[in-house]
């Protein structure tokens, strides 16, 4: 069996953790209690045999951003506000998928649709070819995905999301460092890690210029219709993309000491700057609250894990700067 690689993502006031088995949120309300939530994995993108063969253990990370994800993420958003606890929020339902639904189409628009529309423009302007053609459109792409965290990062609601980002890879970091999972030990580990999200996305945005270069369909008449199988054959790549895009960052963290793989992933590192904070005691109280079940469910005593630790290596050490952790 694959060695599992335990994160998970910051949600409102919050963060979720996924395990082998089972996920978890820990969100604070507004009378400043932690409230947990967890639920068995039962999907098949987890449970079946295919679901960890490589290349297509990528599509769980999708699955996680676009199902639970959001799920634990609008199932935050109500807890956040709740002040009396013995009201129970419901984790599924048709909570704001409205809401949902929009920013899916907002997203598809801004990140596949107008680079495809503006980056044909361009290369015939300068140069009609589909290389050309082709770079463009991931530049633009990659451009409009950096520009746009670095302006939600001034909201100061996302701001606190990017704090609890900050704890969830904190608190990966100690536990895969074999720390204790207390605020003092977790408080000194880094809000970097290879194995981010972010890091992910970059990487998907890189491969993708390389998969869609040689499908500008540039020879196609009318041009609306070669626009259109262009936007349609992206969408249908981003499960291949996303899976390469896996594969890279999983072998990037295995190798992670090597001089090669360090500047292969120092971009994906770099741009975490724009998506982490450094937490308070708080939201890591969240994210500790969070990993403990999910440890738990898959038969893990983190005071063992501890314990071993400090056996082979006499201490727990602080690792360098986003080179142990797992999203």
């Amino acid at each position: 069996m694959s060695k599992h690689y335990y994160g998970g993502q910051a949600v409102l006031e919050g963060v979720m953790m996924r395990g082998r088995k089972t996920m978890a949120v820990a969100v604070r309300n507004a009378a400043g209690s932690i409230v947990v939530h967890t639920e068995p994995l039962t999907a098949r993108i987890y449970t079946s045999a295919w679901g960890k063969w490589p290349f297509v253990r990528g599509l769980s990370l999708l699955w996680d951003a676009l199902g639970l994800g959001m799920r634990a993420l609008m199932w935050s958003g109500e807890v956040a506000v709740q002040e009396d606890e013995s009201e129970q929020v419901e984790f599924s339902g048709p909570v704001a998928w409205t809401t949902l639904a929009g920013s899916l189409v907002f997203a598809v628009a801004l990140f596949f649709l107008l680079p495809t529309l503006a980056s044909r423009w361009l290369a015939a302007y300068v140069d009609d070819h589909a290389l050309v053609d082709a770079f463009f459109e991931g530049a633009l792409r990659l451009a409009l995905f950096v520009a746009y965290i670095w302006g939600i990062s001034f909201i100061p609601d996302i701001r606190r999301v990017f704090g609890y980002h900050g704890a969830e890879h904190k608190t990966i970091n100690a536990y895969e460092a074999g720390a204790d999972l207390t605020v003092e030990s977790v408080r000194r580990y880094s809000v970097q890690h290879v194995r981010c999200g972010t890091s992910f996305l970059l990487y998907v945005l890189v491969i993708s210029i390389i998969l869609f270069a040689p499908l500008t369909f540039a020879g196609v008449e009318p041009d609306w219709l070669a626009l259109l199988l262009r936007f349609v054959t992206r969408l249908l790549l981003v499960p291949v993309v996303a899976g390469i895009a896996y594969e890279i960052i999983r072998f990037s963290a295995a190798h992670a000491r090597n001089p090669l793989m360090r500047a292969l992933i120092a971009p994906g590192l770099a741009l975490q700057r724009l998506t982490t904070r450094e937490p308070d005691d708080g939201m890591i109280e969240c994210a500790i609250a969070a990993l403990e079940p999910v440890l738990a469910a898959d038969g893990i005593d983190a005071r063992a894990v501890v314990h071993s630790s400090r056996i082979l290596a006499g201490a727990p050490r602080v690792p360098d700067a986003g080179l142990v952790s797992a999203d």
